[in-house]
């Protein structure tokens, strides 16, 4: 733990690098192995029969675990926000979440995570890879696991989706030793790629036309040309073409006004409402990231402006998902990279803290309502009978979905890897 603040290039990987543009898409992310029989034959076809999907919120930089999922009013590290029941007996959230605190009975909270490192630069990677042991190949993000593991389904739009602020494109490098198809398709600021839109002058026939030839002219260079970055470069221009033609799911010009005040008119409301769009049209993983989370300073008024913001739209989706009959088959995480300390710096802020912090879950495969493990009095230990690491996460996660983590695996050309860290287990109390 340290009171200085963090610098703007601790967050350089996620703020402001920007995404491969979709032409460079083939060209980058070439990593060990093949693409052939990255999933074990023998269970790839019952896998991808799997309809399940993820809406994954991202709260880049830490969500403070005392303003939120687990309060300590009173305490000596508490802070000046009470406590509220929920609709769980027993169970309390901050008073800055009261819309999502009366949904805890949907809810899954896991508040004994215990993780290792504490920087932006190595926690975030760990976290979203699941910290497999060290195979000597990159592990993909758990976008591009599932985007792998579970496939487009039958909506034939990109199976991982990002939805974010700042730039977007093709982000190749979330894919690891799957290889660049694997990447996400990034909205930045809730927007397609550039040159996106057919231009104005051409008219559907003439595009048709113009594609059929560009086809015919990759099909003659791919030959004898096999390799990733082939595959990757038609599969780019391909997922393109098909969110051309649904580019009303990204018009946020056609959400309506109640939709809107619902969900709150934020950055991170507009772009759950997006990301409501891309799961009713089929898409199997949809990543939603907010930034701003690192409240190293005043980091009170901070959680007062942040955590409403977060609450409103949450609970909105989750509404949503049960109302429409999705939150059976959409599993809906939200996490940092870490907590926040229970120490109060001298900035009036509280620092990284992976030691012990909370997450929340709803959707498929687990038990609602349910909140797993628990902290000391003060916030500072684990009290429970044990902690879990991201491995356990991925496990139960996985599992969630109805992927066996214990006997799936990736085949990176003759080298079989175990789709979740294969020393952990799942965390048996969140799994119905």
């Amino acid at each position: 733990m340290t009171d200085r603040l963090c610098t703007p290039d601790e967050h350089l990987w996620s703020r402001r690098r920007v995404l491969g543009r979709l032409a460079r898409a083939g060209a980058a992310g070439i990593g060990a192995g093949g693409l052939g029989g990255l999933l074990h034959p023998a269970v790839a076809e019952e896998v991808a029969r799997n309809d399940r999907q993820i809406l994954f919120i991202w709260l880049d930089g830490g969500i403070s675990q005392f303003e939120s999922w687990d309060p300590k009013p009173a305490s000596r590290f508490g802070g000046p926000f009470r406590s509220i029941p929920t609709s769980v007996p027993g169970i309390h959230y901050s008073e800055l979440m009261p819309r999502t605190a009366k949904l805890a009975h949907l809810l899954t909270v896991v508040r004994n995570l215990q993780t290792q490192d504490n920087s932006h630069s190595a926690g975030v990677p760990r976290i979203l890879r699941g910290d497999p042991a060290n195979r000597g190949v990159t592990y993909p993000y758990f976008g591009s696991a599932v985007a792998k593991l579970l496939g487009p389904g039958d909506s034939g739009l990109p199976p991982y989706v990002w939805i974010k602020p700042g730039s977007g494109g093709f982000k190749t490098e979330n894919a690891g030793f799957l290889g660049p198809k694997y990447g996400a398709v990034a909205f930045g600021d809730g927007k397609p790629p550039e040159n996106f839109v057919r231009p104005e002058g051409l008219s559907a026939e003439e595009d048709a036309a113009r594609q059929a030839l560009l086809d015919r002219f990759n099909a003659r260079f791919v030959k004898g040309r096999p390799g990733r970055a082939n595959e990757a470069q038609s599969h780019v221009y391909d997922m393109a073409r098909k969110l051309m033609a649904r580019a009303e799911l990204f018009d946020t010009t056609r959400l309506s006004e109640r939709d809107l005040d619902r969900y709150g008119r934020t950055e991170l409301g507009t772009h759950l409402l997006v990301a409501r769009n891309m799961l009713e049209a089929g898409v199997r993983f949809v990543q939603v990231t907010s930034y701003g989370w690192d409240t190293h300073g005043d980091h009170f008024n901070g959680s007062a402006s942040l955590i409403p913001k977060f609450d409103r739209a949450f609970a909105s989706i989750v509404e949503d998902l049960r109302d429409r009959g999705m939150l059976d088959r959409v599993l809906v995480v939200a996490m940092s990279e870490f907590g926040r300390t229970p120490r109060i710096n001298g900035h009036h802020g509280r620092d990284h803290y992976p030691e012990a912090w909370s997450l929340a879950m709803a959707g498929p495969g687990l038990v609602p309502g349910a909140t797993i493990g628990a902290t000391d009095a003060e916030g500072v230990f684990v009290d429970a009978p044990r902690s879990y690491d991201i491995g356990s996460v991925f496990h139960t996660w996985y599992h969630a979905l109805g992927i066996d983590s214990k006997k799936v695996e990736f085949h990176n050309a003759d080298q079989p890897l175990p789709i979740a860290h294969h020393e952990m287990e799942p965390i048996r109390e969140a799994l119905a």
